[in-house]
């Protein structure tokens, strides 16, 4: 694909474009419940209420591949964020990110980081999109101000 913005995510209900994101700054994350860093669900979630009308668009994506950390299904999932951090952002179906079944988005967002990544870390990795350009924040990159500081809204 040509850019980020070709790819489409799959929700448990629907599939959306990040076309359609364009003008927005995205921060994609792969996330899990049962991790040490699940807590970062609610620092993610003060970023979407904080910055949200300003253009951010966060994505949760629910990933199996470090220790088994996210076994449910699609809707537990997002029925564990919703009642555990109160999550409003969006969460999308799991995804691989790392392996031969590697989502095509998260080859893409590796590839096409700042300093490309051969292997996402662990959970809780973050992609940040502004204007076409990626960069990487590994998982244990938790505090708000870091994300804050790359955002510049």
């Amino acid at each position: 694909m040509s850019d980020i913005y070709s790819y489409t995510v799959d929700f448990p209900k629907s599939s959306t474009p990040l076309s359609e994101y364009k003008d927005k700054t995205l921060l994609l994350v792969n996330v899990a419940s049962k991790c040490g860093l699940t807590p970062q669900y609610k620092d993610l979630q003060a970023l979407h209420e904080k910055y949200g009308d300003k253009g951010l668009v966060i994505i949760g994506f629910p990933c199996n591949q470090f220790k088994a950390q996210e076994p449910g299904t699609d809707d537990e999932v997002l029925q564990f964020c919703q009642v555990n951090y109160g999550v409003t952002f969006p969460i999308a179906k799991k995804a691989d990110v790392n392996g031969p079944d590697t989502q095509p988005i998260w080859k893409y967002l590796k590839a096409n980081a700042e300093t490309p990544v051969t292997d996402i870390d662990w959970n809780f990795s973050k992609f940040l999109v502004k204007d076409g350009k990626i960069t990487w924040f590994p998982a244990r990159t938790t505090k708000v101000a870091d994300v804050e500081a790359a955002l510049s809204l």
